[in-house]
């Protein structure tokens, strides 16, 4: 494989939060810390200083608003991509991913980088969609995105697909982890119902596809079974869904579990929470792409319990086959929680098999790989 320097750009909506643009730094601090050339463009955020920081250029550009005004930015990222000489151009979302397919398409063969899209997510299968099947590679995040793609985009050869699972950083989530002392003070100042109760966390934003009710449903079958458990709801509600949020909170009332279930709004220490549950609960009602929450939990020793579809079911399997209950099954869920509970010791997990090093290995064997191989034709 070539070992040259590469220009690598990278393209996504913007640099706020989450764990695509968490991936997209953590690939250009990859490529400069191996000598290559690190581009983003993106309309900036919260993240922006911090890759700078880390060595790559930002580009700011609107790439993400969605408003036909946004085409316009099809000539500007055409002449962008011709004055910085770039070899490889991976895109990270659907109508960035518009834009840049267009600008490139639009050069003349010998003046287009090779092209590569990531697909992180399981998006509405259309046809605006399919631009994310449209690189000369794609990096699928997880076997349930391949079989995604294989599924519903069948003019996408096989062959063309390369699998990297996403991967969390060890040392960020090492095995055993407990928080400082002050934050538990001030955790449990904030607080005192949880004090001394065996929490059992389910993390995410408060809207309907994440399971509340399935999680209530299960301490109530708890409680009538009596065992003690607190059920923690981690996450705020977005604009537009405090509705929802209410209807849990008036769940909470009807079941009578009003003292059993704590919600704390919207936090940025969810690796503390992990370490104080004593299980995790995944509960999405359609498949994830990946399941990065659940990872971190399972890296620090947490275990965790989750309906088994998706990539959630790839890291049960890899890690604590027996938190995969079949999707709906309440009684099993409840059962398979209450054996955690009542254990003295918590169950052993074996290390942590989607790491952050083999992810970005992996990346940049497909960059390199890329750059070795004779142009594809690119779909979209």
């Amino acid at each position: 494989m070539t070992h040259r320097r590469m220009t690598v750009l990278q393209v996504l909506p913007a640099l706020n939060s989450g764990g695509v643009e968490r991936g997209v730094l953590e690939v250009a601090e990859a490529l400069v810390d191996h000598g290559h050339r690190s581009l983003v463009v993106s309309a900036g955020g919260r993240m922006e200083q911090e890759l700078v920081d880390r060595g790559s250029e930002h580009f700011a550009c609107p790439i993400g608003v969605k408003s036909p005004l946004t085409l316009w930015q099809v000539q500007w990222m055409r002449r962008f991509i011709q004055q910085q000489n770039i070899d490889i151009i991976d895109i990270h979302s659907r109508l960035p991913g518009w834009i840049t397919w267009l600008a490139w398409k639009s050069l003349p063969e010998a003046q287009r980088p090779r092209l590569i899209s990531s697909l992180h997510g399981l998006h509405t299968v259309s046809r605006y969609s399919g631009i994310m099947c449209c690189g000369e590679l794609v990096i699928v995040v997880s076997e349930t995105v391949r079989d995604y793609v294989l599924q519903n985009y069948p003019h996408v050869p096989p062959e063309r697909l390369r699998l990297v699972h996403r991967g969390i950083e060890e040392a960020e989530y090492p095995r055993g982890y407990q928080p400082a002392t002050a934050w538990k003070q001030a955790f449990f100042d904030e607080f005192p119902q949880l004090r001394d109760q065996p929490l059992v966390t389910l993390a995410g934003r408060i809207t309907r596809l994440k399971g509340h009710h399935d999680l209530l449903r299960a301490l109530v079958s708890l409680r009538d079974a009596g065992v003690n458990a607190h059920g923690l709801i981690v996450g705020g509600a977005e604009a537009g869904k405090s509705a929802y949020l209410e209807e849990v909170q008036q769940r909470v009332a009807d079941y009578g579990l009003i003292g059993h279930v704590t919600f704390t709004g919207q936090r940025n220490d969810l690796k503390d929470i992990y370490a104080i549950s004593r299980v995790v609960l995944s509960l999405s009602q359609t498949p994830e792409s990946f399941g990065r929450t659940v990872a971190e939990a399972l890296s620090i020793g947490t275990p965790v319990v989750a309906w088994n579809h998706g990539g959630v079911a790839e890291i049960l399997a890899a890690q604590f086959p027996q938190g995969a209950i079949r999707k709906g099954d309440i009684a099993a869920l409840s059962a398979q929680i209450r054996g955690i509970l009542e254990r003295s010791e918590p169950p052993q997990i074996p290390p942590n098999r989607f790491t952050k090093a083999e992810m970005l290995a992996k990346t940049l064997d497909v960059y390199a790989e890329i750059l070795d191989e004779q142009p594809h034709r690119a779909a979209a």
